[in-house]
């Protein structure tokens, strides 16, 4: 069922979603400070494409680095990221077949916004990465 779903993300929204992650993190590793942001759009990009049968959990250790990193993030590429699957979301949501992938996008906002400090992991072990 997780490949079914993934293959209709994929048409609706997800590929179109992967390559504003992808252009985000280029933008983004262009300089040597933006690097690590530019790693986690693309980490980010890669969970955007196939999100069903994952799910993101805090790392324990991520620590101050990460919430100004987060700050940062928020800054340069966090809300447009979000407001794009806002936008995605509110825009699937218009017919019944498309409102879990709607809801999809909107679970992915949070992640876009703040994504330091955060692991993508398998859902049959979210607590393996602890």
């Amino acid at each position: 069922m997780k490949t079914i779903l993934n293959v209709i993300w994929l048409v609706l929204s997800g590929f179109w979603l992967f390559l504003g992650y992808l252009f985000a993190g280029v933008l983004l590793c262009v300089t040597v400070i933006g690097i690590p942001f530019g790693i986690a759009a693309f980490r980010i990009g890669a969970y955007a494409l196939w999100p069903f049968g994952h799910t993101t959990v805090e790392r324990r250790d991520a620590g101050a680095p990460s919430c100004v990193g987060n700050a940062l993030w928020l800054i340069l590429a966090g809300w447009w990221l979000a407001l794009a699957h806002i936008v995605t979301g509110v825009l699937l949501c218009v017919t019944v077949i498309g409102i879990p992938f709607g809801i999809a996008n909107f679970k992915l906002i949070p992640v876009s916004l703040l994504p330091l400090g955060r692991e993508i992991v398998p859902t049959d072990r979210p607590f393996a990465a602890r």
